[in-house]
């Protein structure tokens, strides 16, 4: 049927960042992405950034005009119950080409409380750095409020940041309260609660063309901060070719890695939501009943309506993606 449902892609969504890179453009296939391109929103229902469907009959049509078309057939029942036409999921691919503010972001009943929005919980997986590329996540030993603010107001607060050499494959997952900060040459996808609730701490004393500083959010930050220090901050796992393994799983969202070479089954029946790939390597058919196939490749990502309850995979080569869905 002309209008029957299917696997949606959308307009990436691209954010030139001052310490963004090429490597969006010139690897992951997004031709469209301006020079020092930090991010690509792929699917996103965050306020002045909604995504568009590119295509299929509903090409041209926003995020939220196909979940208020077609509710729970996108969403899945429970989640539209639970969120209406606000798509709950944000997935990123982001390059870092230079440091990142140093930053921090709170849970839900703060920043409902004081800005009228979600939290922010998230998670990267990293698709490539550079060799002794580092980022920051977590303290390097328990402080407290008064020791970060010491730091801070004597210029010294790097010393305090825990730096965590990453490789490819590597995971972190980020709750609210825990700082964090990408260094430079890394590659990675994210996934996130539809937010952009962000509390700046340290921007390495950057300025803009107009000599300004960013704003810091230093009082809100002191009010959601965690300032213990844990012993691993990557999440451990191990990959098993043709299988699906789990990288995170919480309220906000599950994230699962599978790496296949051999055509793969997916039966979505006791699942409840969207499915959203996001295609880390490789190539990949979607097949489901009634249509023409759709292909991913390395740097796509694709909205499987939760109606679509069985689909099959089929790679073209050795392709690895990233299965994301809320239970």
């Amino acid at each position: 049927m002309e209008n029957t449902l299917y696997p949606i892609r959308f307009r990436p969504i691209y954010k030139k960042l001052i310490w963004g890179g090429e490597k969006l453009r010139e690897e992951y296939g997004k031709t469209g992405a301006p020079e020092m391109t930090g991010e690509s929103w792929e699917i996103s229902n965050v306020e002045d950034n909604i995504s568009i469907a590119s295509n299929g009959f509903l090409a041209g049509n926003s995020l939220e005009e196909l979940i208020e078309i077609y509710m729970g057939d996108i969403m899945g029942d429970r989640i539209f119950e639970k969120f209406g036409t606000f798509f709950p999921i944000l997935t990123k691919f982001i390059h870092s080409n230079d440091n990142l503010s140093i930053q921090v972001h709170p849970g839900d009943d703060y920043a409902m409380e004081h800005h009228g929005e979600n939290g922010k919980t998230e998670m990267w997986y990293i698709l490539e750095a550079e060799k002794d590329a580092r980022l920051i996540v977590g303290f390097n030993r328990d402080i407290d409020e008064n020791e970060f603010l010491a730091s801070l107001n004597s210029g010294t607060l790097v010393d305090l940041m825990n730096f965590e050499p990453v490789q490819k494959g590597d995971v972190l997952f980020i709750p609210t309260g825990r700082v964090h900060a990408l260094g430079p040459g890394i590659v990675l996808a994210e996934i996130q609660q539809t937010s952009n609730m962000t509390y700046r701490i340290y921007d390495w004393e950057r300025k803009d063309a107009d000599g300004n500083a960013r704003e810091l959010h230093i009082d809100h930050a002191l009010n959601v901060m965690d300032y213990v220090h844990r012993e691993n901050y990557k999440t451990d796992y191990t990959p098993l070719m043709n299988s699906s393994v789990s990288l995170a799983d919480c309220p906000y969202f599950t994230t699962r890695y599978m790496q296949f070479d051999q055509p793969v089954d997916k039966d979505y029946n006791l699942i409840d939501s969207f499915i959203i790939y996001m295609c880390m390597e490789g190539e990949v058919d979607i097949h489901y009943p009634g249509r023409t196939p759709e292909t991913i490749r390395k740097g796509d990502s694709i909205l499987i309506p939760a109606v679509l309850k069985e689909i099959s995979l089929i790679p073209q080569k050795t392709s690895t993606l990233l299965e994301i869905y809320m239970i």
